[in-house]
């Protein structure tokens, strides 16, 4: 990515204080922070229940938005928006009264924090006025965020090596590329000219998806409290955007 960023930006070195700090925020909070609670967290859940987790992501975005950005503002309905979004991810842990901290529970809460550390980084990185490209804020971004998730990595003790198997390879291949270089470098784009609310509510098709691929390929069933959970989250969602809703759907009637 820092060889493409090269090659494509017009200026692929962050050079002021505010491009190092729109670096560190990204590396730190999108980078590094999401996919190390993202994948520890996945481990105890579902495909389908970590992707309705993640797409809880425009809900908390429009949140953090409400404190940071001065043109995004959240009303009574987009409170209630939020409220129905953490409310679907309570549905969603199933917790059992008798044991609040089981594996299932943290696994949950561990992909929440990934969420919620995503967002308010989106968010950050619109509130700070960077001179960066975006292939350039992505470079970096991935560059300092895979040294605090390995350091992060070393201090918790965790094996430095893994099992070269085929699978092994093509999960990171895929995950390196696909879902991280290509998926960033399209978001990075989109984020400057839709706005961080906008752009995260394509987190509202992934649960389609993941419950799907988890079903297929691993054998994950779809349960009550997951189908339960997503309904939540996503009614919170049109209770969120509910203007925008309703005048497409005038526009789609006309």
């Amino acid at each position: 990515m820092v060889a493409y960023a090269a090659l494509v930006a017009d200026d692929w070195l962050p050079r002021s204080r505010t491009d190092w700090t729109t670096v560190g925020i990204a590396a730190v909070l999108m980078i590094a922070a999401y996919h190390a609670f993202l994948f520890v967290g996945e481990q105890t859940t579902s495909s389908a229940v970590a992707a309705i987790v993640v797409s809880l992501s425009p809900v908390l975005t429009a949140g953090f938005a409400r404190a940071v950005l001065p043109g995004e503002r959240l009303s009574i309905g987009g409170v209630v928006g939020l409220g129905l979004g953490l409310a679907g991810v309570v549905v969603l842990s199933n917790p059992d009264p008798s044991n609040l901290v089981s594996s299932t529970s943290q696994g949950v809460g561990l992909v929440f924090a990934a969420t919620a550390s995503f967002a308010l980084g989106s968010v950050l990185t619109q509130r700070i006025d960077d001179a960066l490209d975006s292939e350039a804020l992505e470079a970096w971004a991935m560059v300092f965020g895979a040294v605090v998730m390995h350091v992060a990595s070393i201090a918790a003790g965790e094996p430095q090596t893994i099992p070269w198997t085929a699978e092994a390879v093509f999960a990171v291949a895929y995950l390196s590329v696909g879902a991280s270089a290509v998926g960033f470098l399209i978001y990075f784009r989109l984020l400057d000219s839709l706005g961080p609310i906008e752009i995260n509510l394509v987190g509202y098709v992934a649960p389609v998806f993941a419950a799907a691929v988890g079903l297929l390929w691993r054998g994950e069933a779809i349960t009550t409290p997951t189908i339960g959970g997503f309904c939540i989250v996503f009614t919170g969602f049109c209770v969120l955007k509910r203007r925008a809703i309703a005048a497409e759907l005038r526009a789609l009637s006309e």
